[in-house]
């Protein structure tokens, strides 16, 4: 008899890839299920493009994927995505929702349906050194100046240490979204009350123009953040490279974690820095498993991925490096202890925005992706680059 096999699309990043397997291998011993795993990983831009651009949730090349909530409507709206409403009736997850935040539980359900389980979380928070700002006398920044220039201040590349990063290598990620919390932390909205761009206000112009200028500061800016993605800034500050950043609160929790880490009891978390007229934000996406329409082997898919919604895979999802989304990893003791400030996430989700459904978020991150390769390598002036954006977002 065949042995059936399960074929799952992975972000890359080592704590998932390690955290897929170690269910897997659970799930096929605790269930008997005679099985085999099959997973590929991939950067942001190949895995959209493998899921989704190539229709492989649609035509079976793929039984789960790793999606992120901005995704979840683009997929959902090209019918490449197996409704998991059906299947949580007949066989329903342990403790579903009331034993995770409603921020993780609300994104996925739209249209009828619903569309994918939690399975890594982390809102973007400031990420820091502790021991450098208080060998430095530094405060915690609270507003972007303060930042910028504690990043000048612990910018050190004599030291192999830089003071800040960006993460511009554009794949629709991180670059997109620090443009969208810059303008929210000024007090200005990014879309309009229909889920339309609007890229022109004064608060997109005063955010833009500081991006560009802490980009080109070297004296406080990791080189080339261009060829950088969040993952590969997150890597950085684990190897002791960075004093502190904007990224999401998985990759504090890997340099607390991460066996060749520099910076174990080291790091700690704080709300994002607010704008001048506006308040700290953070941003709330997520990453869930999602079953492929065209699946062949929807029953597995579902059996493991309900088993890899259970607790005590939940935690091993953050043991090994990734962010659980159970609010019972959130306060395990023996988390804490490791990660003293991982049941800071509660409060972390009261402060985070999403972005609003829509099929197009995808096409409109790659607008913003071109908007910030352009602000940080020429010098072309921001109203005409924001003008520029507003004006293919609005053609789509």
């Amino acid at each position: 008899m065949t042995r059936r096999r399960l074929k799952i699309a992975v972000r890359q990043f080592e704590p998932f890839e390690r955290a897929i397997a170690r269910q897997f291998d659970d799930f096929c011993r605790t269930t008997g299920q005679d099985a085999e795993l099959e997973a590929r990983a991939m950067d942001l831009n190949t895995l959209h493009d493998a899921v989704i651009g190539s229709g492989g949730l649609g035509d079976g090349s793929w039984d789960i994927a790793f999606m992120a909530t901005d995704w979840l409507a683009e997929a959902q709206g090209a019918g490449l995505l197996e409704d998991l409403t059906p299947y949580m009736a007949r066989a329903a997850v342990p403790d579903f929702p009331r034993g995770w935040s409603p921020s993780l539980t609300g994104l996925q359900g739209f249209d009828g349906g619903y569309w994918g389980l939690p399975y890594h979380d982390g809102p973007e928070c400031l990420i820091y050194r502790c021991d450098l700002l208080a060998e430095a006398g530094i405060a915690v920044p609270t507003n972007w100046e303060s930042f910028h220039e504690a990043a000048r201040k612990l910018h050190a590349p004599d030291k192999g240490r830089y003071g800040t990063v960006l993460a511009l290598y554009p794949d629709g990620h991180n670059g997109f979204y620090d443009f969208c919390i810059h303008v929210w932390s000024r007090g200005g909205e990014v879309f309009d009350r229909d889920g339309r761009p609007d890229f022109t206000s004064h608060q997109a112009h005063d955010a833009l123009d500081f991006l560009r200028e802490l980009a080109a500061d070297t004296g406080a800016m990791v080189p080339d953040p261009h060829a950088l993605d969040s993952v590969k800034s997150g890597l950085l500050f684990a190897e002791g490279k960075v004093a502190m950043m904007a990224n999401w609160f998985g990759f504090a929790a890997y340099g607390d974690t991460a066996p060749d880490s520099k910076v174990k009891g080291k790091v700690d978390v704080a709300p994002l820095p607010a704008g001048p007229g506006g308040r700290s934000v953070s941003l709330n996406v997520f990453w869930v498993l999602a079953m492929g329409r065209g699946s062949t082997a929807k029953s597995l898919a579902w059996d493991f991925m309900r088993h890899c919604a259970r607790a005590e895979m939940d935690l091993i999802t953050a043991k090994e490096g990734a962010i659980g989304t159970r609010k019972s990893t959130w306060a395990d003791p023996d988390v804490n202890a490791d990660i003293p400030y991982y049941h800071r996430l509660d409060w972390l989700h009261e402060h985070a925005r999403q972005m609003p459904l829509t099929p197009r978020l995808a096409a409109i991150s790659r607008i913003v992706d071109e908007l910030m390769t352009r602000a940080t390598t020429d010098d072309t002036p921001t109203a005409d680059l924001l003008a520029q954006a507003q004006a293919s977002a609005q053609a789509l």
